[in-house]
């Protein structure tokens, strides 16, 4: 039969004990009270130095790719990733930048859909090679059949339903909607969305985006050719704003509306200029779209359980609830 320290050795062994313990977990990493590194990451990993490039099919000095972007470093920064940016809007090339990023043995991809099937053939080698990819902004209706873990954005024919009957409540009749982008899926699912549900008639306008004078100069034109147009839909918020130009050149009554959201729309929204704006939260996007990836990895979740998206909108931006917004679009995330 042992014989008991005294209280005193009792305490001194106590604190010589909590002494090793702190040592061991300061020095090798070893395990106290059954904790071990596998029991606090699952995943097998912290995430710490976690490689993740985020693609998308974002034109240059686009400001709503750099709200999606914005949001992805704050996630990328939060997790302790090291994040790449790359983008092209010519399909084959984003194609081509995420078999780069395959190459480049990164632990995760997210990507948008706009042009889906130019993305199989890349998703599958990221598949192939262990990759996980999750989807963001485009390709609702697509990123399960082309094998993506996850999806966040926003319901692009849910959005367009939504719009149209605004336009119902404002009592328009004819509205023009004009697509910066042929082929988009998402863009083409906004404006068939409108026609859906929209009681009034809906014409498309085909618009080269890339070329703000001439996005102008065509909807103007369209302006006065057809004067019962009283409704300019735009897709983008940089289009809504052309859009008011060319509303004033044609000398139009038309009012404008406009998809997606930044700081100018929201002083234009303010004005009177634009009737409201449909906030899908970009920055949102970029950020849960990174977060999941290192999520997954160091905890295995999987947002949506791999069978529904992540919606991230549509929210209405109105003259009455613009104030709301407006601090955050100033500090670039909105």
């Amino acid at each position: 039969m042992n014989t008991p320290p005294p209280p005193h050795a009792a305490g001194r062994l106590a604190r010589l004990a909590a002494l090793a313990s702190a040592v061991c977990l300061l020095v090798s990493g070893c395990s106290v009270l059954g904790t071990t590194g596998d029991d606090a990451d699952p995943a097998g990993g912290s995430g710490a130095g976690m490689k993740v490039a985020l693609i998308t099919h974002g034109g240059k000095g686009d400001a709503f790719w750099d709200l999606v972007r914005r949001g992805a470093e704050a996630a990328a920064a939060k997790d302790g990733i090291d994040l790449t940016y790359a983008s092209d809007a010519d399909p084959l090339a984003q194609a081509d930048l995420v078999r780069d990023a395959v190459h480049d043995k990164v632990d995760g991809i997210a990507v948008t859909l706009a042009k889906p099937a130019a993305m199989r053939g890349p998703v599958a080698q990221a598949k192939a090679a262990g990759i996980p990819v999750v989807g963001l902004n485009s390709g609702i209706d697509a990123w399960r059949p082309t094998g993506l873990l996850e999806y966040f954005g926003q319901d692009e024919s849910v959005a367009g339903r939504a719009v149209g009957d605004k336009l119902d409540g404002l009592r328009a009749k004819h509205a023009l909607c004009v697509v910066h982008e042929r082929g988009n899926v998402a863009l083409e699912a906004r404006c068939a969305g409108v026609r859906k549900s929209f009681g009034g008639e809906t014409d498309n306008l085909y618009v080269d985006g890339s070329d703000m004078n001439a996005v102008t100069a065509t909807i103007a034109s369209r302006l006065r050719q057809d004067s019962s147009i009283d409704e300019v839909v735009t897709l983008g918020a940089q289009y809504g704003l052309s859009a008011v130009k060319a509303v004033r050149q044609a000398g139009s009554r038309a009012k404008v509306a406009t998809f997606d959201l930044n700081k100018d729309v929201v002083e234009a929204v303010r004005r009177g200029e634009v009737q409201f704006a449909v906030d899908q939260q970009p920055y949102l996007q970029g950020y849960l779209a990174v977060d999941a990836l290192w999520l997954y990895r160091t905890n295995g979740n999987i947002s949506g359980g791999g069978v529904s998206p992540v919606l991230t909108g549509p929210a209405f931006v109105t003259r009455s609830n613009v104030s709301a917004v407006a601090r955050f679009a100033a500090a670039g995330t909105r």
